[in-house]
C-alpha cells in the first residue's frame, strides 16, 4: 500500500481481527507467519474495497458560498414531507425511508424487511410516485393546483 494513512488502517483492522479470532490460532504454523497472513488479507480488503468506491477528487475553486437557508421554510417543509410519508403504505414507507432517507442500499432493506430486493425496488418506485403526487407543489409553490386538499388547508390556516 502507498498511502501510509490507508496502511495504518488495515494494520489496526488487522490488529483487531487478531485480536478477534486469537482462540482460532491452531499452532501449525509459527504465529508470525499467521499475524502475516491476516495484515495481507486487511490491505488486500482495502485495496478492493477502494476500488470498488472510487473517490473523486474535490474541485480545486473550493466551496460555493452557502446560501442562507429559511429555517421556517425548512421546518414547513419537512412537515409537509412527514404528512406525505404518513399517508403511504407501511410496506412503502418503510422502504423509502431505509433506502432514501437513511441511505441503506436495496439489498440491505430487503434483508432488513424480510423481502426480495424487487419488492423494495417495487416498495419504493410505488411510494416515490404517490410522494410526487402529494408533494407537487413543492416542486412550484405557485401552482396551487398541485396542491393537495389537506395541504391547502394547512396553508390557509397558516395565513399563507
Amino acid at each position: 500500500m502507498r498511502d501510509p494513512d490507508e496502511a495504518a488502517d488495515a494494520l489496526q483492522d488487522a490488529m483487531i481481527s487478531a485480536f478477534r479470532n486469537a482462540a482460532s490460532f491452531r499452532a501449525e504454523s509459527r504465529v508470525t507467519t499467521w499475524l502475516h497472513r491476516i495484515v495481507v488479507n486487511a490491505c488486500l480488503d482495502r485495496i478492493r474495497r477502494r476500488q470498488a468506491r472510487p473517490t473523486v477528487p474535490l474541485p480545486e475553486t473550493g466551496p460555493e458560498p452557502a446560501v442562507p437557508r429559511d429555517a421556517i421554510a425548512d421546518r414547513d417543509t419537512s412537515m409537509v414531507v412527514q404528512e406525505a410519508l404518513s399517508q403511504l403504505p407501511e410496506d412503502q414507507r418503510a422502504a423509502i425511508v431505509l433506502v432514501d432517507v437513511e441511505g441503506y442500499s436495496v439489498a440491505e432493506a430487503a434483508a432488513m424487511l424480510g423481502v426480495a430486493d424487487g419488492t423494495v425496488k417495487s416498495r419504493c418506485a410505488r411510494g416515490r410516485a404517490r410522494l410526487a403526487k402529494l408533494l407537487g407543489h413543492l416542486r412550484n409553490p405557485s401552482a396551487d393546483a398541485n396542491v393537495p386538499d389537506d395541504a391547502m388547508a394547512m396553508r390557509r390556516r397558516e395565513g399563507r
